[in-house]
């Protein structure tokens, strides 16, 4: 975990500490500084200061901040999940270089553990209840109301630090309606002794592998994801796959078509009978472009391509890139049938 993860500091609310999830995550880190905070969305020395651009990886790997989640929310998703769940953890520990998290907190991000775990789960098990039995079938499952509970952080990382992302997996485990569902790039074996009894959905995010070595930085090699997804569904896991974000490139749709058999080669036959992706093009955002000129410019000479790309405003007023309209529908075309040629049995949930 050293080379991931080597805690130093813990950014503390005090309100963190008086709970047992919070006195848990402080005695697993009994040498770090503690520094006290008003608040963990609030640290001018973590978040918002351009200068940590330098700093990147160390801060990640070094400080960790506890905190408690004061707004408990499922807010509707409807294409990944039918809920983005109230977050027990958010920031990162890994640094892609495409990650949007960066564009809303500011530089670094490291993560960020809410110790009211159970307040999460019993609104989470409330909301549920409250939706009673799915009445259709729709793209995110045809039967269980799908929660993502990881939409602002990686859970097979936060795993290693805190138990919160397990109460989760053995909470979905005893709900009839629901699921959990999370993406993930980083393979953490201790998740394999949960039995979460086909309750949790694990997305093992893939792209092919020279784009990773490029982009996916801190995170677990691709032939290392691939070799999980076995063990994984005979864990008891619902396992799918991402297909993101996939990056036009001289040579993308080739090196997407080795990815391809790489996969078919590496799982067996239950993996396939119950393997979907989920697929999504590359956006990126002018802020995040310069930022990562400041720590990582060889990832803009593929992230950042305006003869490719056209700018849009985004709802919270940010100018973002994505693939120019028309060639794009192409592009999604493309790899589509490349799926459909190379692994038909793999059902395209969606694809933008």
């Amino acid at each position: 975990m050293t080379d991931l993860l080597d805690i130093r500091r813990i950014y503390l609310e005090p309100a963190a500490a008086e709970l047992p999830r919070g006195r848990e995550v402080l005695a697993r880190f009994p040498d770090a500084t503690i520094v006290e905070v008003e608040s963990h969305q609030r640290i001018p020395e973590l978040y918002g200061d351009e200068t940590n651009v330098r700093r990147w990886v160390r801060i990640k790997q070094e400080a960790l901040v506890l905190g408690v989640r004061k707004t408990l929310t499922a807010r509707p998703n409807g294409r990944s999940a039918d809920f983005i769940a109230p977050s027990s953890a958010n920031g990162c520990a890994m640094a892609c270089a495409y990650c949007y998290v960066p564009r809303h907190k500011g530089y670094s991000n490291p993560i960020t553990v809410f110790a009211n775990i159970e307040k999460i789960a019993g609104y989470l098990k409330r909301h549920a209840g409250r939706q009673g039995a799915k009445p259709e079938p729709n793209e995110c499952d045809p039967h269980a109301w799908v929660y993502d509970i990881g939409e602002n952080s990686d859970c097979s990382v936060d795993a290693r630090i805190s138990d919160n992302v397990r109460d989760l997996v053995t909470l979905f485990r005893d709900l009839p309606n629901a699921k959990a569902s999370f993406a993930t790039k980083h393979v953490n074996r201790d998740l394999l002794g949960w039995d979460p009894r086909g309750r949790t959905r694990i997305r093992f995010s893939l792209m092919p592998p020279a784009d990773a070595k490029l982009l996916d930085i801190r995170t677990s090699a691709i032939p290392d994801r691939i070799a999980a997804i076995d063990d994984f569904v005979a864990a008891g896991y619902e396992v799918h796959v991402n297909f993101s974000p996939v990056v036009v490139r001289d040579g993308w749709l080739a090196d997407w078509a080795e990815l391809l058999d790489r996969l078919d080669a590496g799982i067996g036959a239950e993996a396939k009978k119950q393997l979907a992706a989920e697929i999504i093009f590359l956006t990126h955002n002018r802020g995040l472009h310069e930022v990562n000129l400041g720590w990582h410019p060889r990832a803009e000479e593929v992230l950042w391509q305006p003869a490719l790309q056209q700018p849009k405003r985004s709802q919270n007023g940010d100018l973002n890139v994505r693939y120019r309209t028309g060639a794009k529908g192409g592009y999604v075309r493309a790899l589509t049938d490349l799926i459909a040629e190379r692994t038909p049995y793999l059902h395209v949930r969606y694809a933008f």
